[in-house]
């Protein structure tokens, strides 16, 4: 039988009530878009601050209680209402110990990472040596520290000053599912890493003598894969030393290549891309935009 018109109309306004309250529905929230992300949007005056926006307490780890590596230091995050953290381990160079890279400790940390200051098994020991030692102790932190349970085991990276920084480059070919490292001021008698496939941002000095740019962070670099996400960040007038103390050219771009790589946090990348510039650094060389 034919609708009437009082029908049809009836139906039409029902089908318009409910158009409308479809409409004025609140929308469902939208998800994450990185469920890394830890931490405020980024500043410029945040990634330069001597601290972030996480509270930290720190641990020692015995030489005795640890195989595989000389002992450490951990800072951590006290609040796990953020969620997990990704994790990094730093080495010392030839003849130091982790003072020498303390002060980065509660500096990263401090941004949403567990940190892991290494002491090595001889101050003697060569970078590769040193680079089985920084997986060592990301292997410890990950598994049987006091910390694990706030760490997420898939969100590593590795830094390293001088042989250390050459330990970086060696962990990073021995285990490529690593997410970043950062040599920083690295040495290293190897000189080709054509195999690497960890995102790596290189950190010279332009007068270093110890670890010549030229003889040592340049090739580095250049050897990369022309398809790896990398940079190389060159410090104006700055010696081997350099990271072995607070500087804040260090800090700003070790933080954002960590938050870029180990959190996946783009938010980041205004830091790295397009390549900075300033009177702290003498060259910085990059593969932007990074994937």
């Amino acid at each position: 039988m034919p609708m009437s018109v009082p029908q049809f109309r009836t139906g039409l306004a029902a089908v318009l009530a409910a158009l409308t309250l479809v409409a004025a529905s609140p929308a469902a929230p939208a998800l994450a878009a990185n469920p890394y992300e830890r931490g405020p949007a980024p500043t410029t005056s945040s990634i330069e601050a001597s601290r972030g926006s996480f509270a930290i307490a720190q641990t020692t780890v015995a030489r005795s209680a640890v195989s595989g590596f000389g002992g450490g230091t951990i800072y951590y995050p006290t609040s796990t209402t953020a969620g997990t953290f990704g994790a990094i381990a730093i080495s010392p160079g030839f003849t130091a110990s982790q003072s020498s890279v303390s002060w980065l400790g509660p500096r990263l940390a401090s941004q949403g990472f567990v940190i892991i200051t290494i002491d090595t098994l001889s101050t003697l020991d060569q970078p590769a040596a040193r680079g089985t030692q920084l997986l060592a102790a990301l292997d410890y932190l990950t598994r049987t520290s006091s910390v694990r349970t706030r760490i997420d085991a898939t969100r590593l990276g590795v830094m390293g000053h001088s042989m250390g920084g050459g330990g970086s480059l060696s962990a990073s070919v021995s285990r490529p599912a690593l997410q970043a490292a950062i040599p920083l001021t690295p040495w290293h008698g190897t000189k080709s890493w054509s195999s690497d496939r960890v995102p790596t941002l290189i950190i010279g000095a332009e007068n270093d003598t110890v670890a010549s740019v030229s003889a040592h962070s340049e090739p580095f670099y250049t050897s990369l894969p022309s398809t790896l996400d990398k940079a190389y960040l060159e410090l104006n007038n700055a010696s081997h030393s350099a990271p072995t103390s607070t500087n804040v050219t260090v800090a700003k771009y070790s933080i954002s290549w960590l938050k870029r790589f180990i959190d996946n946090d783009t938010r980041y990348e205004q830091f790295l891309c397009p390549k900075p510039s300033g009177s702290a650094i003498q060259e910085y060389r990059d593969t932007c935009p990074h994937s």
